[in-house]
């Protein structure tokens, strides 16, 4: 067999070199995934975010509760000692006077060790001793509770500290999640390479554009929508009659949305206008004010709740 020519060697040579420094090719990568499984993962760790918190708020509960019971052995104490006080006092007073036999002051009653005078004495020690025991019941209650109330805030400050952590991991993981979910927002048809939109006719039934369509599509994907949307609206101004906008609605009959949907239409019109350059979207308008991808501008009133867009997100496609 002949030698190889030194230009086929050196064709080899180059050929394993460059094979040795390439990466590792897409079959051997981990693959990517999809947007159904980031979405399960962002439910799972959403759940478990709740159940941290629930956890440590039913420890919060508990140690009040320790707290509660801490203080009210405190007064049972406080009072039982105020009762021993005045039951010591009471034996006292009449051990003195059983001492002074021979005081005129002290009643003939209580001279004889025989007389009824000796029976209430003993009745008296009787209930000293009735009202020590209470008194010593009540220190091992108010211990008891004591001592509960400092170990529950040991473990819920550990438990704190714990829960604090595991939602900030969570938490990240989420982000995470989140920010791959917004990498996977597709691209609107008709986008130039210089970042311009070409037109685009309304199409099918809901007299809408394409891009239109899937802005509409992607906000009920990422969005639990409370209402009805309304896109196509003939004898109006603006991009409805062109099939080239969407209201999103957060309460309905023209009033103001609740909480809950204020807050989820700040949201929406947040999302939009971050994948305004996907989405191809061209304006937003939010509870009176327009935005076209370079912060609020405050609009004129209108004369009503919906014609200021209080009551729905407006969002305008080019």
């Amino acid at each position: 067999m002949a030698a190889p020519s030194p230009v086929t060697l050196a064709i080899g040579l180059i050929t394993a070199a460059v094979i040795a420094v390439l990466p590792a090719t897409v079959a051997s990568a981990a693959p990517k995934p999809s947007e159904t499984e980031l979405r399960a993962q962002l439910k799972q760790l959403n759940s478990r975010v709740d159940k941290l918190i629930e956890k440590y708020n039913l420890k919060r509960v508990e140690l009040a509760k320790a707290q509660q019971a801490a203080k009210a052995a405190k007064d049972r104490l406080a009072t039982a000692e105020q009762t021993l006080a005045t039951a010591e006092q009471r034996v006292a007073d009449i051990a003195r006077m059983r001492y002074q036999n021979h005081d005129p002051s002290v009643p003939a009653i209580l001279l004889s060790q025989n007389a009824p005078g000796m029976a209430l004495l003993e009745q008296l020690t009787a209930e000293q001793q009735a009202v020590v025991q209470g008194v010593a019941k009540a220190r091992d209650e108010k211990k008891q509770a004591s001592d509960q109330a400092a170990a529950l805030a040991t473990q819920i400050s550990a438990d704190a500290k714990d829960v604090a952590k595991q939602r900030q991991e969570a938490q990240d993981v989420i982000k995470d999640i989140q920010k791959k979910l917004q990498d996977l927002v597709p691209f609107g048809p008709g986008r130039n390479s210089n970042g311009s939109w070409a037109p685009e006719l309304p199409t099918g039934s809901d007299n809408i554009t394409a891009r239109t369509r899937l802005m509409k599509a992607e906000v009920a994907k990422n969005f639990k929508l409370p209402y009805e949307v309304g896109c196509f609206r003939s004898g109006s101004s603006g991009e409805h009659p062109l099939g080239r906008a969407c209201d999103f609605m957060m309460s309905t009959g023209g009033t103001m949305p609740a909480a809950i949907n204020n807050a989820l239409g700040d949201r929406i019109a947040d999302w939009a206008l971050k994948n305004k350059g996907k989405l191809g979207v061209k304006y937003v308008i939010w509870k009176q004010r327009i935005n076209m991808g370079s912060g609020w501008r405050a609009m004129s009133d209108r004369g009503s709740i919906t014609e200021n867009h209080y009551d729905h997100v407006h969002i305008s496609m080019n």
